[in-house]
């Protein structure tokens, strides 16, 4: 469990005398008695660069570790290299990472295209390749790739939560469905279809765009035409906010919109749709988003802001990108602090997926991580959420995925 907090956020608390297994050290590549070398391949250029915010986030955490001493008395070398959201790009950078700078393992990747790129060459050199930004079911797969494991709530669970919030408040919906045609839009609309069950005549059209698509105007107007009056937009940021838009220019009058969780962050992709346009807009979430009324006292928020503004002023503390990308690296140093002295490849994974209850500041109450050697999610639970032209309201208590 981490412990206590800082003005400036989370200080890694060690209870070294309380086990055996800080009593050897033993050392695989990338590990010393001075450092750590973690590796992160970032899409800081490219389509998806709005979400480099994350790595960045991920550098500066361990920057303030490092300041505080390091986790275990060793300092973290982050070795972050731009990527371009490339899946080849993605693979050059990482053999770097393995083959000559020889990190421990990877954390923080982003992208399912990009991870599912470096999927088989990290279990074939059997290097932990951890909390990776996706939530597809490939990364779900202990048992054909164990060392490769994702971070997010899974997207075919996402889908189904949806699906059963429809058939609860409007059983007789016509559905249209914008998705991304790769796997995380695939495995959205698969768990909206498999939500619905007997019911999935209601989607009445779907379409798809590729990341490349300047715009995606032609697929609204199509969908529009449909007759729908539910729209499901299983799309990230960019294009999210450019469908938010069209959808309002079109006049196109609908009972209800969703959105992903991928896309929900208010600064990235509501207000550059229109928060006005973005009202009623339904989603679901994980983390505290920092810029709401409803976290503005929580010590938690207080701690990440401080943070924020002393190790990353250039950044926006309101985006929620950030808000991730500082909980992911608390949970790798949750890893790091468990691993101990036994700083073994083996050893990182074995922590890394015995997760049991472990609370992180910025998520949501009553939403822990926890995950198995047989199934790798360590977030299990999503919260509806429902914009009202400022923030988001919460729809009831976390719900259970699966």
């Amino acid at each position: 469990m981490l412990a206590s907090k800082t003005a400036l956020g989370l200080c890694i608390s060690l209870s070294l005398a309380a086990s055996s297994a800080f009593a050897e050290k033993k050392y695989d590549p990338g590990a010393s008695d001075t450092e750590v070398k973690i590796g992160n391949a970032a899409p800081y250029s490219g389509p998806a660069s709005s979400y480099g915010v994350s790595p960045r986030i991920i550098g500066a955490y361990f920057k303030m570790l490092n300041d505080q001493g390091g986790i275990n008395g060793r300092k973290i070398n982050y070795l972050s290299y731009d990527d371009q959201f490339s899946p080849p790009k993605t693979a050059e950078v990482t053999r770097r990472l393995v083959e000559q700078d020889e990190v421990l393992f990877v954390a923080g990747n982003m992208g399912s295209a990009a991870n599912l790129a470096i999927r088989r060459y990290m279990n074939m050199k059997k290097v932990p390749h951890l909390f990776i930004a996706v939530g597809g079911s490939k990364f779900n797969e202990p048992k054909e790739y164990p060392w490769t494991m994702g971070f997010n709530p899974s997207y075919d669970g996402e889908g189904r939560l949806y699906a059963r919030n429809i058939l609860k408040t409007l059983p007789d919906a016509k559905i249209a469905v914008l998705y991304q045609n790769d796997d995380m839009g695939r495995d959205l609309l698969q768990g909206l279809k498999e939500g619905l069950g007997d019911k999935v005549s209601m989607i009445v059209a779907e379409k798809s765009y590729e990341m490349s698509d300047p715009t995606v105007d032609s697929q609204i107007v199509q969908l529009m035409a449909s007759g729908a009056n539910v729209f499901v937009n299983l799309s990230l940021s960019r294009a999210a906010a450019q469908a938010i838009r069209k959808v309002h220019e079109l006049g196109w009058k609908l009972d209800q919109q969703y959105l992903i969780y991928n896309s929900a962050s208010i600064k990235a992709t509501l207000t550059p749709a229109g928060l006005d346009r973005a009202k009623g807009i339904i989603t679901s979430s994980f983390y505290k988003d920092s810029v709401q009324d409803a976290w503005k006292d929580d010590p938690a928020t207080k701690d990440y802001r401080a943070f924020m503004q002393q190790y990353a002023p250039k950044e926006d503390a309101d985006n929620t990108t950030a808000v991730y990308g500082y909980s992911t690296a608390q949970a790798i140093a949750y890893v790091l602090e468990q691993a101990g002295d036994e700083l073994t490849r083996e050893n990182i994974l074995k922590q890394a997926s015995n997760l049991t209850d472990v609370s992180l500041p910025m998520l949501l109450p009553g939403i822990t991580l926890n995950n198995s050697p047989t199934d790798y999610y360590p977030i299990s639970s999503l919260q509806l959420v429902q914009f009202d032209g400022k923030e988001y309201i919460p729809m009831g208590l976390p719900s259970k995925l699966n």
